[in-house]
């Protein structure tokens, strides 16, 4: 017999919540109360027994209708832990306190319900030595890697936060009108939470003359990197300096018990190049679902 409850987050035991998230391999660094707290709107969590599992949902409140919602740079989210529970239950549990919403599962959630769609994300396992993770690569790399060798680019550590996001912000917020100045904000202060306990690396790579051709930024869990933040200049482009970036990354983090997180994508040139290292799928899942009475449901279909 499972207890089911759901809580807002100022309910929550703050600590068997976070040790749910990091006991189970189904828990990743978007779950953490502190990520949710920092990335939600407002967020609750629904909880199975003495927090033997746990779901968090991220809501919104537009027009007196409060709704499921996934906040910007979360990726994933869904059910957290190892329980044998009929997800009907969870399902009703859910829609009994939100009639709309979407809200992306996680990796181990395949069977969560039929009415779901599958997203892209893929990984690298760390745990091998570079020269095994490199068999690996797809030959297509070769060309890319030998071009970014002729510019000899300078593959360098930074810690400046706020400039890795100002200069994501800058090349994609046309082709991203969804994440507004706030997300930024909220981002910012998630990531300098997180370098404070050194879960932070920035990454870039430059040319001769010091000038930025690519940089990426990762957040880090016990168990994942995640590749959050990721931009190359024109100049960049054009010198296949991400190619460069990603391979010297992957050689300094290997020979360690975690994955490389890619954090997508279902774009299929940022798909390409992902699979390019030998990355595997690992795909999540985006559940949607519509129990507005009508009108409203139509007008939110």
């Amino acid at each position: 017999m499972y207890q089911i409850k759901i809580l807002s987050s100022s309910e929550i035991d703050i600590f068997k919540w976070d040790n749910c998230v990091q006991e189970n391999s189904n828990g990743l660094i978007y779950a953490y109360s502190f990520y949710l707290n920092t990335m939600a709107e407002n967020w609750h969590g629904l909880i199975i027994n003495d927090y033997e599992a746990i779901f968090p949902i991220p809501v919104k409140n537009k027009l007196g209708i409060q709704y499921a919602y996934m906040p910007a740079f979360t990726q994933q989210l869904g059910l957290i832990g190892n329980v044998k529970i009929n997800n009907t239950k969870l399902i009703n549990a859910i829609h009994s306190f939100l009639k709309y919403g979407s809200i992306n599962l996680n990796f181990s959630n395949k069977n969560f319900t039929e009415k779901i769609v599958e997203k892209n994300n893929f990984i690298i396992d760390l745990k091998n030595n570079y020269s095994v993770i490199q068999e690996k690569y797809k030959k297509t790399i070769a060309y890319s890697l030998s071009k970014a060798a002729k510019h000899h680019f300078i593959y360098t550590k930074d810690d400046d936060i706020k400039k890795a996001v100002a200069l994501y912000k800058l090349y994609n917020q046309n082709n991203m009108p969804h994440v507004i100045d706030i997300d930024y904000t909220n981002l910012k202060k998630l990531l300098l939470q997180l370098q404070k306990n050194n879960n932070v690396l920035v990454r870039k790579v430059e040319n001769e003359k010091q000038e930025l051709m690519s940089i990426a930024l990762l957040m880090k869990d016990i168990k994942r990197y995640y590749n959050i933040l990721n931009t190359t200049t024109e100049a960049g482009r054009k010198t296949e300096a991400n190619y460069f970036l990603y391979n010297n990354i992957l050689q300094e983090l290997c020979n360690q018990n975690m994955l490389f997180d890619f954090e997508g994508s279902d774009l299929p040139g940022v798909k390409k190049f992902y699979e390019k290292f030998g990355a595997i799928n690992q795909p999540y899942f985006n559940w949607h679902f519509n129990n507005l009475p009508i009108p409203f449901k139509w007008l939110k279909k």
